[in-house]
């Protein structure tokens, strides 16, 4: 694929189900290369690290430096996959193959809706 294909037809996936590829992102620029990865991505961040207090007194007005230093981590800004979010695409994978109601732990509101968004008639859902 190239880089053309991702401004052609940037969806990859399914909205019904687990995604199973990714566009490659350039790890330099962030653009996308082009190149469909077969596997789902993490969810991750580059956090920028503010200046210390005493540095910031020294200046009128303090701001981060959000420039892309080309490192995943360095002392001005902190690379960290999203704990949370992937803690809840693993909640959701697990109901995804759990086919009994009862097992769910839920309430049955929320069972309700479950149920609802496993509709066979959704085109590509797999349930």
């Amino acid at each position: 694929m190239t880089a053309t294909n991702f401004f052609e037809n940037p969806i990859l996936n399914s909205p019904y189900e687990r995604p199973e590829q990714h566009w490659e992102l350039d790890a330099v620029t962030g653009h996308p290369t082009g190149q469909a990865i077969g596997k789902r991505r993490l969810s991750e961040s580059i956090t920028p690290i503010p200046k210390s207090r005493k540095q910031r007194q020294k200046t009128a007005q303090a701001s981060l430096d959000l420039e892309y230093s080309g490192e995943y981590s360095d002392d001005r800004q902190k690379y960290k996959v999203n704990e949370t979010i992937m803690a809840v695409r693993n909640l959701v994978d697990r109901w995804r193959m759990e086919p009994n109601p009862s097992k769910w732990n839920v309430t049955p509101v929320t069972e309700r809706l479950l149920k609802h968004w496993r509709r066979e008639e959704w085109p590509g859902s797999g349930f």
